[in-house]
């Protein structure tokens, strides 16, 4: 990381004359950390950004080491979008020194934090999983909308109109996953998965979640996590537990051993978008992602 940050000073000081920043001609320049950033920007911008994602299907923000080529693109970019809260880890000290020479917008700073869920075990830090909270996830489209306008003011009305657009139809989504989620009788509305990525959803939506791993990916679980999961599955009967696309399975996968030496049974109920959309259609957007999600632990619980 030292490295990568001594890299970002040299090109960083090279742009100090503002060129780097500067609005080009056509379309605007967008580069977003996560494919949930990314499709904000394409639907606000629509096709007047071009947008780059730095991190693809199956990559965990909490783990990502930015490349030389990712600086480049950086360096590039008209504007710089990303989730915010330290999802991305020390990323966020690129985007500090990124932020004297060019348009950097954190789409969670447009949401009141009286509104974000601070762990106890983070005190003092908000849990940066916002986006499973169809509701409060709208909220960053705002800050997006608002950033386009300030480097295109001649277009800023058409981002205003389909920023309110989109707002619209995560709303719908919103009420959509409410109710689909409620068809799962409560005391069946468990949900269990390899980190600990799905609080919002669990105070959106009504259910009770727990993560093997904490908030972030950083540190594995232990034996003793594995065990503790394993006997609340057991006391509680859950039929069924999930992995997730960019997080190694092989600890809930412990769990399911586990819960069969108690006398259990957890079947691995499917795989789960957590921190990065899918590579194709319809878990390549945003609400593609939700509805899948929702689909998939609706069967599993149900």
């Amino acid at each position: 990381m030292r490295v990568l940050l001594l890299a970002a000073a040299v090109w960083l000081a090279g742009c100090a004359d503002g060129e780097a920043g500067a609005r080009r001609e056509g379309k605007i320049r967008v580069v977003a950390t996560t494919g949930m950033v990314a499709d904000l920007a394409r639907h606000v911008g629509g096709d007047i950004v071009e947008v780059t994602a730095l991190m693809g299907a199956g990559i965990d923000p909490h783990l990502y080491r930015a490349t030389a080529s990712d600086l480049d693109r950086l360096k590039a970019a008209d504007l710089v979008l990303y989730n915010g809260k330290g999802l991305e880890g020390k990323l966020g000290d690129v985007f500090v020194k990124l932020a004297r020479i060019k348009e950097v917008v954190a789409v969670t700073d447009g949401i009141d934090d009286s509104r974000l869920i601070e762990p106890e075990e983070l005190e003092g830090h908000y849990d940066p999983h916002v986006w499973f909270d169809v509701a409060l996830w709208a909220e960053g489209v705002d800050p997006v909308a608002k950033a386009l306008a300030r480097l295109d003011p001649e277009h800023a009305g058409e981002f205003a109109k389909r920023a309110a657009s989109y707002k619209t139809d995560l709303l719908a989504l919103d009420n959509e996953v409410r109710a689909t989620l409620a068809t799962v009788p409560k005391p069946q509305r468990v949900l269990i998965t390899s980190h600990d990525a799905f609080r919002y959803l669990g105070r959106a939506y009504d259910m009770e979640v727990r993560g093997l791993q904490g908030i972030s990916t950083v540190q594995d679980a232990g034996v003793k996590d594995v065990q503790d999961m394993a006997a609340f599955i057991v006391e509680r009967k859950i039929k069924a537990i999930f992995v997730e696309t960019s997080v190694n399975a092989r600890a809930i996968k412990a769990v399911q051993e586990a819960v069969k030496r108690k006398g259990g049974s957890a079947a691995i109920g499917g795989e789960l978008f957590s921190d990065a959309m899918g590579d194709h259609d319809p878990v390549d957007t945003y609400i593609g992602m939700v509805r899948a999600n929702v689909d998939t632990i609706v069967k599993a619980l149900k």
